[in-house]
C-alpha cells in the first residue's frame, strides 16, 4: 500500500504537486494535482511534509543568503512489514515508515547542501511525524452550523 508524491517548489514559494493514483497500482505515472480530493489522507499527509520542508528550506536560504532555486521532495508512506511475518495468516505487527528524498536545484556549495539537509528537519510537519502528538477527540455537545465568510 505505498503511496507517493512529488511536489516542486521554487524561491517563489510557487508550488507543484504530483501523485501515483493508489488506487490504480500498475501505473507508474505521477499525474498533476489540482484538487485536495484526488489525494488520500496519506497522500494528504506526505504532501503536508513535502511542502512544509520546502518552505522551511527556502524560508532559510532566503534568509541566509543561499542560492536554492528549487526544491524537488519525493515523498513515500509504506507500511513495512517485519521479516519474520511475510507469509503470515495474520498479520499484527508492521512498522509504518516515509522515506523521504530531497533533491536541491541551485548554485549550492557541499557546505550549503549539508546544511539545508539539517535545517529540512526543522519543519514542523517533520517533527510531529518524527516524534508523535498526541490527538485528543471529543463529540460537541450539539452541531453548530459551519461558520465561512
Amino acid at each position: 500500500m505505498a503511496e507517493k508524491v512529488i511536489v516542486r517548489q521554487n524561491s517563489s514559494f510557487e508550488t507543484e504537486i504530483l501523485a501515483l493514483d493508489p488506487h490504480v497500482p500498475e501505473d507508474d505515472q505521477f499525474h498533476s494535482v489540482v484538487h485536495a480530493h484526488q489525494l488520500t489522507p496519506y497522500g494528504m499527509m506526505l504532501t503536508g511534509l513535502a511542502a512544509c520542508t520546502g518552505i522551511v528550506l527556502h524560508t532559510y536560504a532566503q534568509y541566509h543568503g543561499v542560492d536554492l532555486d528549487e526544491v524537488e521532495l519525493r515523498v513515500e508512506y509504506d507500511r513495512v512489514f517485519r521479516d519474520d511475518c511475510r507469509d503470515c495468516e495474520e498479520i499484527e505487527e508492521y512498522k509504518e515508515q516515509i522515506e523521504e528524498e530531497i533533491v536541491l536545484t541551485g548554485d549550492l556549495t557541499p557546505e550549503e547542501r549539508r546544511r539545508l539537509m539539517v535545517i529540512s528537519r526543522q519543519c514542523p510537519i517533520h517533527k510531529i511525524l518524527s516524534h508523535g502528538i498526541e490527538v485528543t477527540s471529543h463529540l460537541a455537545d450539539s452541531p453548530e452550523p459551519s461558520q465561512v465568510d
